[in-house]
C-alpha cells in the first residue's frame, strides 16, 4: 500500500506490482459529494421501509453476480487464495438477516395509546453515515454497516482501505445498478488528512471505523467537540481455552484454522491458545500436523491454502514478533523448510510457538498474521487470568462439554463475544462489539439498527 501526493495505489502482495491507482479527492470535491448524499438522503428516508429493504436486497444480489471477477481481484489486492471463493456468502448472510429483522427492530415503541395520550418512541436515521472499512475482509466488514444504514434511511459514504482500493467502487456500482438512487451511496477516495477535516467539520452524522487502535484514536480526536456518534472496532488478541473435557480434534481444527485462515489476518482470529495440562501434548501434536500440511503460495493457484500477507510490512511485524519470542526462549514447532515459498517479503510461513509467556509481544500485541502461541494451564482460574491479561477484548473461545462451566467462565471474561466450541465467526443475530482497546459501539443485530438511528419521542395530549 502506497500513497503519493495525488493518488492512492494498491500494491499487490503477489508480486509488488501496482494493481490499481486512483486520484485522491480534494476537500472541496469531497464536500460536494457529501452534500449531494445528504440531499439524496432526505428523499430516501421518506420512502417506505419495505421499499428500502427491497432495494438493499437487490443491491446485494447484484454484487453476487460480480463474484467471479471479485474473487481473483481480492487475491491480487490482499492475498486471499481463490480456492476460498471470496466473501459473498458472508455478505449475503449478514445483509439478509438485517433485512429480515428491520421491520421489528425499527418498529415504534408504543408506551400509551389511550383516549387522553399518545406516547411513543420512533427510530430516525442519523443522516449521512461514514463507513471506513478495512482490507482484511473488505466486503463483509463494510456490509455490516452499509446494509443496515441504508435500510434505516441513511445515506452512506464508503471510504475503503488503499489495500483494497476497488472494493468501494464495486459495491456502489452494484447497488446503483440495482436501483439505489444516485448520490445516496457513494465511494470516496481520500487521504487521512482530508478525512480528518471532514469529520472535524461534522460532515457526517455517524462514523463507523474498523481498523487499528491508532486509527480509532485519530478519529476520536477529529470528532472531538462535534458530538458525532462513533462506532469503533479496533484491535484484537483473541484467546482460545481448551479444557480437560474438550474434544481435542475439534478444538485443534477450529482454533488453528481461526489462527491461520486468511494468513491470520482476521479481526476475530485466534492469536493465543491456553490448553489444560492433560490435553496439552495431544493438542500441540495435532496442531503441528495440521499447520505442516498447509501450502503457501500464489493465491491465484487453486492448490494454495495460505497466501501472502496483504503487505510486506505486515509480514515484517509478524516476523519480528516471532524472532523476539524465539530469542526469549520460545520454541518454533513448524519447520520453515516446509515452506520454501517464504520470500522474506509478503509471503510468510505459518508458525506455532510453545514455551511462550506474556512477557513476549507475540502473546501480548496484536500479530494479525499466521502465528499462534500455545500455553499450558492447570485451572480455569489460571486460564481466566491469562485471557484477561490483554489490552483488547473482542472474542474468546471456550472448549468444553459443560455449558454451565463455560457460562461461569464467560461471566468473568473481559470481551465482547464468548464462543463455546467454535471460534472466528460473526453471527449477525448477535451484537458485534468489543471492550477495552478493541473499541466501542456495536454492529449487526437489532442493536446495530439502534446505533445507526436516533430515538425520537412523541408525547401527544388529546384535547377532545
Amino acid at each position: 500500500m502506497s500513497q503519493s501526493t495525488n493518488t492512492l495505489k494498491c500494491i499487490s502482495p503477489i508480486d509488488g506490482s501496482v494493481h490499481a491507482e486512483r486520484e485522491i479527492s480534494s476537500l472541496t470535491d469531497a464536500q460536494q459529494k457529501i452534500s449531494a448524499a445528504r440531499d439524496a438522503q432526505h428523499e430516501w428516508s421518506s420512502r417506505s421501509l419495505s421499499e428500502r429493504i427491497a432495494l438493499v436486497r437487490a443491491g446485494v444480489e447484484k454484487l453476487g453476480t460480480m463474484n467471479d471477477d471479485i474473487v481473483p481481484e481480492l487475491a491480487r489486492m490482499m492475498g486471499r487464495p481463490v480456492r476460498y471463493g471470496g466473501e459473498f456468502g458472508g455478505v449475503n448472510e449478514r445483509a439478509s438477516y438485517m433485512a429480515d429483522i428491520a421491520t421489528e427492530a425499527l418498529a415504534p415503541i408504543t408506551v400509551e395509546a389511550s383516549d387522553l395520550f399518545e406516547r411513543r418512541i420512533l427510530r430516525e436515521p442519523h443522516g449521512v453515515v461514514l463507513v471506513i472499512a478495512p482490507w482484511n475482509y473488505p466486503y463483509m466488514t463494510a456490509i455490516n454497516t452499509v446494509a443496515p444504514a441504508l435500510i434505516a434511511g441513511n445515506a452512506v459514504v464508503l471510504k475503503h482501505s488503499t489495500q483494497t482500493l476497488v472494493v468501494g467502487e464495486r459495491m456502489v456500482e452494484a447497488f446503483v445498478a440495482a436501483g439505489l438512487p444516485a448520490d445516496l451511496f457513494i465511494n470516496l477516495f481520500a487521504d487521512h488528512g482530508t478525512m480528518e477535516q471532514l469529520i472535524a467539520q461534522r460532515q457526517f452524522d455517524f462514523v463507523n471505523f474498523t481498523g487499528s487502535v491508532g486509527g480509532g484514536q485519530a478519529i476520536e480526536r477529529a470528532a472531538a467537540g462535534t458530538f458525532t456518534g462513533l462506532g469503533l472496532e479496533l484491535g484484537g488478541k483473541d484467546p482460545g481455552y481448551v479444557m480437560e473435557d474438550a474434544d481435542v480434534e475439534a478444538a485443534v481444527n477450529t482454533l488453528i484454522d481461526g489462527a491461520m485462515f486468511n494468513s491470520g489476518q482476521c479481526c476475530c482470529g485466534i492469536e493465543r491458545i491456553y490448553v489444560h495440562a492433560s490435553q496439552y501434548d495431544a493438542f500441540v501434536e495435532q496442531a503441528v500436523k495440521l499447520v505442516s500440511g498447509y501450502k503457501l503460495g500464489n493465491p491465484l493457484s487453486e492448490e494454495t491454502t495460505l497466501g501472502p500477507m496483504a503487505n510486506k510490512r505486515f509480514a515484517a511485524e509478524v516476523r519480528a514478533q516471532i524472532n523476539e519470542a524465539l530469542a526469549d526462549g520460545a520454541t518454533a514447532m513448524i519447520d520453515p523448510a516446509l515452506f520454501p515459498e517464504d520470500d522474506g517479503g509478503a509471503y510468510l510461513a505459518p508458525q506455532v510457538l510453545t514455551d511462550v509467556n506474556h512477557s513476549m509481544r507475540v502473546m501480548r500485541d496484536e500479530s494479525f498474521g499466521p502465528v499462534v502461541g500455545i500455553m499450558k494451564v492447570n485451572s480455569d482460574e489460571e486460564a481466566i487470568a491469562l485471557m484477561n491479561d490483554c489490552e483488547f477484548g473482542l472474542t474468546a473461545s471456550l472448549w468444553t462439554q459443560d455449558s454451565s462451566r463455560a457460562a461461569d467462565i464467560a461471566a468473568q471474561l473481559e470481551t465482547g463475544t464468548v464462543f463455546m466450541n467454535r471460534a472466528d465467526y460473526l453471527d449477525p443475530a448477535l451484537c458485534w462489539t468489543g471492550c477495552k482497546n478493541t473499541g466501542r459501539g456495536g454492529a449487526l443485530s437489532a442493536i446495530g439498527f439502534h446505533n445507526l438511528t436516533r430515538p425520537k419521542s412523541y408525547h401527544f395530549k388529546r384535547t377532545t
